[in-house]
C-alpha cells in the first residue's frame, strides 16, 4: 500500500489485521514459555516478544515496502523518515508471563512526528482498539479482521468526584501519586499496557498518568486513538506528545492520557521522567 497519499482508516484496518495475527502468535505461545531474560533497560522480554515482531515487520514490510520499522526488541535503532511504524510487539511482557492477560500488541504509523494511524490489540482479553480518521472498537474472534463488527469509540466526559484513574501495578511513583491527588480521583483501577489508553478511549476511565519511563513504542497507537475518540495524550506543558526521537533513543517524557480534554490543563506534569 503506497503511502504517497495515504488513507488512514483503510490503515488502521491493515494494520489490525497484523496486530490480530500477532495477538494469535502470542496466545499460542503463551503456555509454553518457560524462560525469558531481563534486558539492559531492566524490562524482560521472551521468545514471544521477537516471533511477534518478527511476523510484524515481514507483514509490515510486505503491506508497506519502504517504510521504515521501529520496533521494540531488534530494530529499535531504525532511523525514522516522514513515514516510520512504531511497533511493540508485546507490551506488558511481565503480565504475559505471569498469565494475567492484560498484554497487547500496538502498530502505530507516524507522519512528520504524529501518529496517523494505530491499532492495540488485547488477544487474552478479546479487544481490539484502532484509529485511523475515526476511533472504533471490536472483539477478537476466530474470524478474518475484516469481520469484526466495529463499533465507534468515545472517550466519556469526566465527572468531578467520579474520575477513575487507570495505574499500573508494578511502576508506580510518587510524583504520579501527587499529580493523581491532586485531581480528587474516586477510583485507582490497575491495569497493564496500553490497554489503559482503549479503556479511556471506550468511556470506562478518565485519566492515565505516567511519570516514570516509558518508549514511543509504548504509547503511539494508545495517543492517536484516544486523541480520535474525543481524548487528549499531552506532555509537560500540555504540549501533544511527539514521536520519531531516535536522539534520544525513542523515549518518552512524563504524560498524562485523560479522556476529558478539560482535565488536561489540571495536570502540571514535571519536565523529566521520573527514575
Amino acid at each position: 500500500m503506497p503511502l504517497r497519499d495515504p488513507q488512514p482508516d483503510p490503515i488502521a484496518l491493515k494494520l489490525s489485521a497484523i496486530a490480530i495475527e500477532a495477538g494469535l502468535l502470542l496466545q499460542r505461545m503463551e503456555h509454553s514459555i518457560k524462560d525469558h531474560r531481563i534486558k539492559e533497560d531492566g524490562t524482560p522480554t521472551t521468545g514471544a516478544d521477537l516471533a511477534a515482531e518478527k511476523l510484524i515487520i515481514a507483514r509490515l514490510g510486505d503491506t508497506f515496502p519502504g517504510v521504515p520499522i521501529v520496533a521494540e526488541e531488534t530494530a529499535n535503532a531504525v532511523a525514522p523518515e516522514e513515514y516510520f511504524f512504531l511497533v511493540d510487539p508485546l507490551d506488558g511482557t511481565g503480565d504475559y508471563i505471569r498469565g494475567t492477560g492484560e498484554y497487547s500488541v500496538n502498530i502505530a504509523l507516524v507522519k512528520e512526528g504524529r501518529p496517523i494511524a494505530g491499532v492495540i490489540a488485547a488477544p487474552a482479553l478479546k479487544r481490539i482498539w484502532i484509529a485511523g480518521d475515526h476511533a472504533s472498537e471490536g472483539e477478537i474472534s476466530d474470524s478474518a479482521a475484516d469481520e469484526i463488527a466495529w463499533r465507534p469509540l468515545q472517550s466519556r466526559i469526566a465527572v468531578e468526584g467520579e474520575l477513575v484513574a487507570l495505574v499500573s501495578r508494578r511502576h508506580g511513583d510518587a510524583t504520579t501519586d501527587a499529580l493523581l491527588d491532586a485531581l480528587s480521583i474516586r477510583t485507582r483501577r490497575t491495569a497493564s499496557s496500553a490497554v489503559k489508553f482503549g479503556l479511556i478511549a471506550a468511556g470506562e476511565a478518565d485519566v492515565y498518568i505516567r511519570c516514570g519511563p516509558t518508549m514511543e513504542w509504548d504509547t503511539a497507537a494508545g495517543d492517536h486513538i484516544l486523541t480520535r475518540a474525543g481524548g487528549r495524550v499531552i506532555g509537560p506543558g500540555g504540549t501533544p506528545m511527539t514521536y520519531g526521537h531516535q536522539s534520544r533513543g525513542y523515549r518518552n517524557g512524563p504524560f498524562a492520557a485523560v479522556g476529558d480534554t478539560r482535565l488536561a490543563q489540571r495536570v502540571l506534569l514535571p519536565a523529566t521522567a521520573s527514575a
